[in-house]
């Protein structure tokens, strides 16, 4: 999985590459903010996002609102990283877009921890938008019987919509996609093709 890393400061910014690619991420690096929305703003971005909090051009927190402000159909998951560790910080960075946070200096363990969870989550939401484009897509393709249907009462065919009278077959074949096989019911049979004496 392709991954951003947006980090000002150059030893920290390495350490997350080293990292990250240790791991068998694809690391992507961008020293300022602006340099980093730039890089989300591409059709093929990454999929996560781990983001400095203060960097020059944009902050962290800047991108996260803007990011979210597009309401984009397969959003960054975004990972804000800061030395801000209070609550208010953290409910801050969350407020803004951030789907987790991890404090400076990080704990590999724990920054490993969070990338995973983001990528069940990225799993699960690529899962699910293909799933309600099979559902679009299958619904796309049936045809729903519905409303009242003018009916002969003596040989009971359909008037469609173009005033033309189709046997019942036709009419359900050609607005449901059902086929026809034929047989005969057993009060038929016994009417039409009744046991010789």
């Amino acid at each position: 999985m392709r991954m951003l890393i947006a980090e000002d400061d150059l030893v920290s910014r390495r350490m997350l590459e080293i990292v990250l690619r240790n791991w068998g991420y694809d690391a992507i690096s961008a020293s300022r903010g602006d340099e980093a929305y730039a890089v989300l703003q591409n059709p093929d971005r990454p999929g996560i996002a781990i983001l400095d909090w203060i960097m020059p051009g944009m902050s962290g927190v800047d991108i996260c609102r803007k990011l979210r402000d597009e309401k984009s159909p397969n959003p960054v998951y975004i990972i804000l990283l800061t030395a801000l560790g209070d609550k208010s910080s953290v409910v801050t960075g969350l407020q803004s877009g951030a789907d987790d946070y991890v404090t400076k200096p990080f704990d590999a363990d724990e920054l490993k921890a969070r990338i995973r969870v983001g990528e069940r989550v990225i799993d699960l939401r690529d899962r699910l938008a293909t799933q309600v484009r099979e559902l679009e897509s299958a619904l796309a393709h049936v045809k729903v019987l519905q409303g009242i249907l003018p009916i002969c009462a003596h040989c009971h065919s359909i008037r469609n919509d173009r005033e033309s009278w189709l046997k019942m077959e036709e009419y359900i074949e050609s607005n449901s996609g059902a086929q026809f096989s034929h047989g005969i019911c057993p009060s038929c049979l016994e009417k039409y093709y009744p046991e010789p004496q």
